[in-house]
């Protein structure tokens, strides 16, 4: 071996040394994500499924209609989601037990009518929406969306 060949097999050497000593970081295992995937899975596809349902219920309507009679009761109610209730007469035949139609108004313009007109005889406009979950956009399936007097 020459002088070139020992200094270069020296060097390696010493390097193989210096990096044996220095020492060697090993990789943090990864978490395990599953548990939150899981609890994510478990509350958020619930969630998803009736912001879905509700969308649904609330945009297309099942029926629409007319109905005649004098209202009885209509309030403002509700703890956090306020909605107009209410309560119409429908009599066909006088003398007879009145039928009642209840509704709800989710435009306060038409609320504001309906109130109005609180007492006379009115012709209601309306859609049913059915499967609406819970009461927070109103307790009935009758949505009102427009009120006119009848003489």
């Amino acid at each position: 071996m020459d002088e070139d060949e020992r200094v270069r097999e020296g060097t390696t050497r010493e390097r193989a040394r210096e990096e044996a000593t220095v020492p060697v970081r090993k990789a943090k295992p990864p978490r395990r994500k599953w548990p939150l995937l899981i609890a994510g899975g478990l509350i958020g596809i619930p969630v998803l499924i009736m912001a879905v349902w509700t969308a649904i219920a609330l945009n297309f309507s099942y029926s629409e209609g007319e109905r005649a009679g004098f209202i009885q009761k209509f309030s403002h109610k509700g703890w956090v989601c306020k909605t107009w209730e209410g309560d119409m007469a429908q009599v066909n035949i006088p003398g007879s037990a009145p039928e009642h139609f209840l509704f709800t108004v989710r435009d306060d313009s038409i609320a504001k009518e309906i109130t109005k007109l609180s007492g006379a005889r009115v012709s209601l406009t309306y859609e049913q929406h059915p499967g609406v979950p819970g009461t927070c956009f109103g307790e009935t399936d009758y949505f009102v969306t427009g009120v006119k007097t009848i003489p």
